[in-house]
């Protein structure tokens, strides 16, 4: 897929809610979007929404992503939506790794989120919808 060329490297946060312990394949995503020619910062484990948010605020981020195994994501996943909007970071991209069950998808979308990568999603397609739906930054326009 061929995409307009950015100003800058699109900024994804990558983040491990809650007190899922099990960060394989999040620091696997963390590497292959860097390979990939994009800002990675890895906040670690056991991330309350507030820690995620503000992270994702003070590092001016383009992409939220939460890697979650532990399934509490209906209760956490959209907690960390919540408090990317109290920071008014609306146009904050925010997608979801881990074992994360169909019949929960369209709820975590309704709170807003873009995408769910469930396991065995290769990564290129991870990677391609972060660049065709990462927002354009107000600098870059």
């Amino acid at each position: 897929m061929v995409t307009a060329r950015r100003a800058r490297p699109i900024r994804v946060l990558v983040a491990k809610p809650g007190l899922d312990g099990h960060d394989r394949g999040a620091k696997v995503m963390v590497r292959a979007l860097r390979d990939a020619g994009m800002e990675v910062i890895y906040t670690g484990l056991f991330q309350t929404p507030e820690m995620i948010a503000r992270a994702a605020a003070d590092e001016d981020v383009d992409v939220v992503g939460l890697s979650i195994l532990s399934g509490a994501h209906n209760v956490l996943v959209p907690r960390v939506v919540e408090e990317l909007r109290k920071m008014e970071m609306h146009d904050v991209l925010v997608v979801v790794g881990g074992t994360i069950p169909e019949a929960d998808v369209p709820a975590l979308k309704a709170a807003g989120v873009a995408a769910v990568f469930g396991p065995g999603t290769p990564l290129p397609e991870a990677i391609d919808f972060i660049r065709t739906h990462a927002p354009a930054r107000e600098d870059e326009a």
